[in-house]
């Protein structure tokens, strides 16, 4: 028998990463939520990988913090190796990448959201989606209690209608044997929201006590850690940090697999959705890369207080007697014990085209989706999309305008625009290459782009505020300062710069140009730069040189920016006729008329739209706009 149960600003359904950034966002909004999750021991799981952040998506973490979200200070917490990936190239690529005690990371991001007096969280399933007048009132769980809300946060991960498959067996079962969501797929279908099915998949854990680690490759941290939050320091996280392992797969191990691609459901025709391109099964690299003679295999704790070990490499959804042959083919794995056997998931997912920017529906009012529904795949895009699903519904229920991130001003802005506008066939995964502004996008910068916005919205504090306000002054008074002093061509400059291999001066120069040197760091002239203020951190520090070394390439990326603003500014007409357009290709038009862009410039952008297309609907605007001067007289 239904019943109603209770009456709240917002509900969340999901507890992954979505889930907890978009529960957190809304309470510390000031909305009183609930968030509904199958079981409370799946809240910010990490059922794949037990790492945060990487290539790009590390950019996505100091984003998140930035704004005011959470996972950058609870990955801080509980990190048990860091480092800073891509240093050999430039800044705009350096991403910062943490393996995480799992165990740990779910006890803390718990803690974090009990704490929160405005959360409610429920262990329930929730069956039905409530709607009225294409607006959102709540929802229905399975038990038949009704709870009403101004808006919905839908972040079921890969839990909607999962099914796990190992070989010839499969099952429905969310991650890790946890249970599936099996009603709000037909909930969603009946108020016309299309769903699609992806996949994803896990490699073995195994039993580091069977693992010869002699016969591996040592992978150690890096001995300064970079922290995730802007509100952390390296000393406030520094700790002693855990080895990991780097191993390879051999043509034994590529043969064990080829004779058994049959066996595997991905070959064999079971699996009906779609995998990430970007992070393949071993099988599937096997057979893509068939000229390669081995593929690195990584091996991670998963925790400190566990013997279970991350085969990173080596996703699987062979049967599990071949996952342990394959396993013990390789080096130092010859006696692997399997704790946990890979697998790969399906899962339901919708059209991320069907979203606004603000991750809001198109066609139901205040129903809001993050994370793997929307089609993106990891954690950190997950966690991205909750963030900004949280904060939109929060303003959505105030009546404000939404909180929208663009490609010029964040990866959570490029993340976001290639979903809802371009759309993705698989799950989506966040590259440093999909980002045309990457070296003003860096990670490092992360909080000069956004804190502000966190600010303004309400999300950052004001003790956050300040510290922010008080790096940004420190580092604009160091530049200017260093415009005023200046070095000549003295035995002890010379002598710095013959020992940098650096050409020597003919005349005296500014600090601040002769810095623009690639081989010369701030700190070489501290002998010289004698009042150099002593509170600059290293982390100001390295803003000072990207600065300057790269003060060319970020001004000219300032004016393609410039660019791209105005083509943004375009505006398009909401009642706009495409179909009164005949010189636009059929393809053009169907998918204008689907998204139906707001602007020139997210036209621009939509996969089956040319710059041909781009062209007659600018002088069908332009002729439009003449049109309706000549009427107005």
């Amino acid at each position: 028998m239904d019943y109603i149960a209770d009456s709240v600003d917002a509900i969340v359904i999901g507890g992954g990463h979505a889930g907890c950034e978009a529960a957190l966002s809304l309470a510390r909004l000031n909305k009183k939520i609930i968030m509904f999750c199958l079981n409370i021991e799946a809240i910010a799981k990490m059922p794949c990988n037990p790492n945060i952040g990487g290539t790009s998506k590390g950019h996505l973490v100091k984003e998140i913090d930035a704004l005011g979200g959470e996972m950058g200070k609870n990955i801080d917490k509980t990190y048990i190796q860091s480092k800073m990936l891509n240093t050999s190239k430039g800044p705009a690529v350096h991403s910062l990448r943490a393996q995480a005690d799992k165990v740990e990371y779910h006890k803390e991001m718990i803690k974090v959201l009990e704490s929160e007096p405005n959360i409610l969280i429920k262990q329930q399933e929730v069956s039905d989606i409530l709607i009225e007048d294409a607006k959102i009132i709540g929802v229905k769980t399975v038990t038949g209690a009704i709870y009403y809300a101004k808006a919905v946060v839908v972040c079921t991960g890969t839990y909607l209608k999962s099914k796990i498959f190992i070989g010839e067996f499969s099952e429905h079962s969310g991650p890790d044997g946890l249970k599936s969501s099996t009603f709000l797929s037909k909930s969603l279908l009946n108020s016309g929201i299309a769903l699609r099915r992806f996949k994803t998949g896990t490699p073995a854990r195994i039993d580091k006590r069977s693992v010869n680690f002699a016969e591996m490759e040592e992978q150690l941290g890096d001995n300064k850690v970079i922290p995730f939050s802007f509100m952390n320091t390296a000393n406030d996280i520094q700790k002693e940090q855990i080895k990991c392992f780097l191993t390879y797969t051999n043509e034994k191990t590529h043969q064990i697999i080829r004779d058994n691609l049959d066996r595997s459901p991905l070959y064999g025709g079971k699996i009906e959705g779609v995998g990430p391109r970007y992070c393949p099964s071993i099988e599937d690299k096997v057979v893509r890369f068939s000229d390669k003679p081995r593929h690195q295999v990584f091996i991670e704790p998963e925790g400190i207080d566990t013997n279970e070990l991350y085969v990173q490499g080596m996703s699987s959804s062979l049967p599990e007697e071949v996952q342990i042959k394959m396993l013990r083919s390789i080096k130092g794995l010859e006696n692997a014990e399997v704790i946990r056997g890979g697998y790969a998931i399906e899962y339901d997912s919708i059209n991320p085209t069907s979203l606004s920017y603000s991750l809001e529906n198109k066609e139901i009012s205040s129903l809001f989706f993050a994370g793997q529904i929307n089609g993106s795949s990891g954690y950190e895009e997950a966690a991205a999309q909750g963030l900004i699903a949280g904060i939109n519904a929060a303003l959505k229920i105030d009546n404000k305008e939404p909180l929208i991130i663009d490609r010029s001003e964040g990866y959570i802005g490029v993340l976001i625009d290639d979903l809802v506008i371009k759309g993705t066939n698989e799950p989506y995964r966040m590259l440093t290459s999909r980002a045309e502004y990457r070296l003003l996008l860096r990670q490092d910068n992360a909080d000069f782009r956004l804190t502000e916005k966190g600010y303004k919205i309400g999300l950052v504090k004001e003790e956050r505020y300040k510290q922010f306000l008080d790096k940004k002054e420190a580092i604009e008074n160091e530049l200017s300062r260093l415009k005023t002093i200046f070095v000549g061509t003295s035995e002890q400059v010379q002598n710095i710069l013959l020992k940098k291999g650096s050409a020597p001066l003919i005349s005296g120069i500014s600090l601040y140009e002769l810095l623009k040197r690639p081989e010369l760091n701030y700190n070489d002239f501290n002998d010289v730069n004698v009042d150099r203020p002593l509170s600059l951190t290293d982390e100001i520090i390295d803003q000072i040189e990207i600065t300057l070394k790269y003060e060319g390439y970020i001004k000219r990326q300032l004016i393609q920016v410039d660019q791209f603003k105005k083509l943004e500014k375009k505006l398009i007409p909401e009642s706009l006729d495409y179909n009164n357009i005949k010189s636009l290709r059929i393809e053009a038009r169907q998918k204008l008329i689907e998204i139906k862009p707001k602007s020139i410039g997210t036209a621009s952008r939509i996969s089956g739209v040319s710059p041909a297309d781009i062209s007659v609907l600018l002088v069908y605007l332009e002729q439009s706009k003449r049109l309706e001067r000549i009427n107005n007289g």
